[in-house]
């Protein structure tokens, strides 16, 4: 039986998964990373810490599952907005990574905007100004540091989003390279060329030396022996963003067919087919992935505070102690009592863009209690991804097809039943949340062989690990319309 090894280097851990070639997860191990708050809104990771949880994870892996080291090849799935600045001979990290969430392009982002270039944008890119991406933040640094500003321009310093600064290091340096999906969330790449756009670089003024060279999915980044971990080098095959990469998992293929990633932030992709399609309001357009040279698209609603708002009760308000009490809390009331909560903690992104929004609770009363308030939070969760979902689905030029569900809250059955009322659709909750990891790994299947086409992993059939559960919707309507416009009133107030 063959198997992969794939790493998901996320928003707050990197994990190393064993997989086979059925989709059976075998092993993993995970190692959260800090998180580095140096001014409010701002938000970084060290990247040398997240290269060090790389290999002592890929090391504790070996150490506890011994197929491991007859893995295939390793494939890499990553948070897609964060970006590093690295040293071109070392790889060693100038600047901290800086975090998909994080707020300080705001100023840029609004005078760019001001100055009219958001069409401009929006045509090339098929995202909008808004500092949720790499370029306004690079600029920033930018302007700051006129020493990395210097060694950007003349290649001593590179720029390159997780997949590339990992690759980068794993190879020792002889691997610099991005994929689609991940170049594509950086505002410096056209979404019709599928290439670096320097029209886009010198609107966000910023001149690069180098840039990545940027490969589909499916295809080889080089080779690694993990640090030395391996007596031989190990094909890295399969390099993909986690969101695109669950989409792909969820074998989400035909236009129509659509997931909802439930992470620290929640990501929506709804297939759009081989044709670019910009949205006018709320969506941005995604490159799904690119296949035998042939791009896929898709409308993404982007949340930037769900799985993050539970920890801010574990961590911050110290509400429960994991994130598996909120549900049994939440359960213990017959609703939230009124209370909602707005997680506009970094803002509001689809369907609202609003970088100035703040969190807020509303409804509170004197019987409101400790329940009430992390069931008001699981159900803000909810409510934020029916906001994107219901905003896709507007524009979209095809009709939806299904909707399915990924990542750790699948496990949370409160929370999917209340997705699934809230959009009067069957939810299909995978029963695998390492969806983003199982997409890459499939990927680098495809480059290397060990599935022939995408019509060898539909054939995978039902039967796979990932099949999962499907929530019908329950509640009446009359009660979902009641709840949604109590929520729309609360959006308001954090609006105003």
């Amino acid at each position: 039986m063959t198997t992969f090894l794939a790493l998901d280097q996320s928003t707050s851990a990197t994990k190393a998964i064993l997989f086979d070639q059925d989709a059976s997860l075998l092993e993993q191990v995970s190692l959260p990373h800090r998180q580095v708050y140096p001014a409010p809104g701002w938000v970084e990771h060290d990247a040398n810490e997240i290269y060090a949880n790389t290999l002592q994870a890929l090391r504790l892996l070996l150490e506890k599952e011994p197929r491991a080291r007859d893995a295939a090849f390793l494939s890499i799935t990553n948070q897609r907005e964060t970006f590093v600045l690295f040293d071109a001979r070392s790889g060693e990290p100038l600047y901290n990574a800086i975090v998909w969430q994080c707020r300080r392009g705001e100023a840029l982002c609004a005078r760019l905007a001001a100055e009219g270039h958001e069409p401009l944008v929006r045509q090339r890119s098929g995202l909008k100004i808004d500092t949720y991406f790499p370029a306004s933040k690079l600029r920033w640094l930018l302007d700051e540091r006129p020493d990395l500003r210097r060694r950007l321009a003349d290649g001593s310093a590179l720029f390159g989003t997780i997949d590339t600064y990992l690759v980068f290091r794993l190879t020792g340096g002889a691997v610099y390279a991005s994929d689609h999906t991940n170049a594509s969330r950086t505002l410096f790449y056209d979404i019709d060329r599928l290439d670096w756009s320097p029209e886009l670089c010198q609107l966000f003024g910023v001149e690069f030396g180098r840039l990545p060279e940027i490969r589909e999915s499916a295809a080889r980044f080089g080779e690694t022996t993990l640090g030395g971990l391996l007596p031989r080098p190990l094909p890295i095959a399969g390099v993909m963003g986690d969101s695109q990469a669950a989409l792909f998992a969820q074998r989400c293929f035909a236009p129509g067919s659509a997931k909802i990633t439930f992470g620290t932030g929640s990501s929506l992709l709804l297939n759009l087919g081989n044709h670019k399609v910009l949205s006018e309001r709320a969506a941005v357009t995604a490159v799904a992935w690119v296949l035998d040279g042939k791009p896929v698209y898709a409308f993404e609603g982007i949340t930037n505070f769900t799985g993050a708002t539970i920890a801010w009760l574990r961590d911050q308000l110290q509400l429960i102690s994991d994130a598996a009490e909120s549900e049994a809390l939440a359960r213990s009331v017959p609703d939230s009592g009124g209370v909602y909560l707005v997680p506009a903690f970094v803002g509001l992104s689809a369907p609202y863009w609003r970088p100035e929004a703040r969190a807020l609770i509303t409804g509170l009363s004197p019987s409101s209690g400790r329940a009430h308030v992390v069931r008001a939070a699981l159900e803000a969760i909810a409510y934020t991804v029916t906001d994107a979902l219901r905003a896709l689905v507007q524009e979209a030029p095809v009709a939806l097809q299904g909707v399915h569900a990924d990542g750790g809250a699948v496990r949370n059955t409160f929370l999917m039943q209340f997705v699934a009322d809230l959009n009067r659709l069957p939810l299909h909750a995978s029963g695998l949340p390492e969806l983003s990891a199982l997409g890459a790994a499939w990927s680098g299947g495809l480059a290397l062989g060990v599935y022939p086409s995408l019509a060898a992993l539909e054939a995978l059939g039902q039967s796979a690990p990932m099949a999962g559960v499907v929530y019908q919707p329950a509640m009446e309507q009359a009660q979902v319309e009641a709840l949604y416009a109590g929520w729309q009133h609360a959006v308001r107030q954090a609006l105003a």
